[in-house]
């Protein structure tokens, strides 16, 4: 009788990160809102190439060029395009013109030319920018703005630019302003809140006391005074929100976390081994305090973007002609006949602070500590 011998293989237990993730993939109206709202996210940054007025690709006297990828990521990428006297087109709705080429009529131009004509462009999806002024003639000759139409779906602004597409590329700055905020108040607050809880003491009581003068700071009054000497740009405007207060909150719940954890066994353990006091703080102490900081972060974004908006509303926010959802609203609120400039910016605004609560409320599920502990 021979002896076989069997292998038996152990079940690979979960990482904590893993439990959670799984947990939140389990709630369904989170987990397919952070796969919308990150699908549309990083599909905003080929807006150039789906919303824009200027081509995809130009194929002309057996030249290729692609004015498009001009605006591509920030307009990072080398890439040129030629004026309008390269392409001919001298005149404009029965007016000279120069500059940049008016790509729109020249594809009707193209068009309407005889036969042997070789010519031909690429438009984006959308071809309109939200920063180009729409001329009277493309309007119909109308004032503006004008109500969502056949050629532009949710209509024009009072300056005549397309609402849609200032809505698409306002919401890429909103999201990306609320990133950045986020990232650095949640980075300023974990520093300042670890050491503030792990040493204790005397610096914890003096830079309490700074805090707490510093939270009373009006913040409307300091950003109306700012603007007037520097307008501000995107990561101007970011680091104004997080200077003024984004880090206040992490910094009291980080210090209460370092309070409680560096009373642990574990962190005992880590001093009599002879770690120093960083690799205790950030190594040991910091992953075990880092669950109200996720579990605010959503919100957090949710406070980003409303903060833009409500400063681009009262005129203190990015610059003219930047894309903004406030600057719309504060349009339309003169008339309420335009209501397109109200309507469009607003839905935009629920649909995204309502998916990105929805992740908010899944990630404090996941990381419940009642449900999902190092001890399970």
């Amino acid at each position: 009788m021979s002896n076989k011998s069997s292998t038996q293989t152990t079940p690979k237990s979960e990482s904590i990160f893993q439990k959670r993730w799984n947990n939140f993939k389990k709630i369904k109206r989170a987990y397919y809102s952070l796969i919308l709202l990150g699908f549309l996210y990083l599909l905003s940054f080929l807006a150039p190439l789906l919303v824009n007025n200027k081509p995809i690709v130009v194929s002309y006297n057996g030249g290729t060029y692609f004015p498009a990828f001009a605006d591509l990521f920030g307009g990072i990428l080398p890439v040129s395009y030629k004026d309008a006297a390269f392409y001919g087109q001298t005149e404009l709705f029965g007016r000279p013109h120069q500059g940049a080429p008016h790509f729109r009529e020249l594809k009707k131009q193209w068009k309407s030319q005889s036969t042997g004509n070789n010519n031909w462009m690429l438009m984006p999806l959308y071809p309109y920018d939200p920063v180009e002024v729409l001329s009277f003639e493309e309007a119909g000759n109308r004032g503006f703005p004008t109500p969502p139409d056949g050629q532009n779906i949710l209509g024009t602004d009072k300056k005549g630019r397309d609402v849609f597409a200032r809505v698409v590329y306002g919401f890429q700055i909103s999201i990306t302003l609320a990133l950045i905020v986020v990232f650095f108040s949640k980075l300023i607050g974990i520093l300042v809140g670890g050491a503030l809880g792990y040493y204790g003491g005397k610096l914890d009581i003096y830079a309490l006391r700074f805090i707490e003068v510093f939270s009373f700071v009006p913040f409307l009054f300091m950003v109306m005074i700012l603007v007037q000497f520097i307008k501000p740009n995107l990561f101007f405007l970011a680091m104004l929100l997080v200077i003024l207060g984004g880090w206040i909150g992490t910094t009291y719940y980080v210090r209460a976390e370092y309070y409680r954890e560096k009373s642990r066994d574990y962190v005992s353990a880590a001093k009599a081994m002879g770690a120093s006091d960083f690799k205790i703080m950030y190594q040991h102490i910091l992953p075990n305090a880092l669950t109200p900081v996720i579990t605010f972060i959503p919100f957090s974004i949710v406070g980003s973007i409303t903060s833009l908006v409500g400063l681009d509303f009262l005129g203190f926010g990015l610059q003219p002609p930047t894309p903004s959802w406030g600057e719309l609203i504060q349009q339309g609120m003169d008339d309420i006949k335009e209501y397109w400039l109200i309507m469009t910016p607003l839905v935009m605004m629920f649909f995204t602070l309502t998916t990105i609560t929805f992740i908010g409320e899944g990630i404090r599920q996941a990381f419940d500590p009642r449900n999902y502990s190092r001890l399970r």
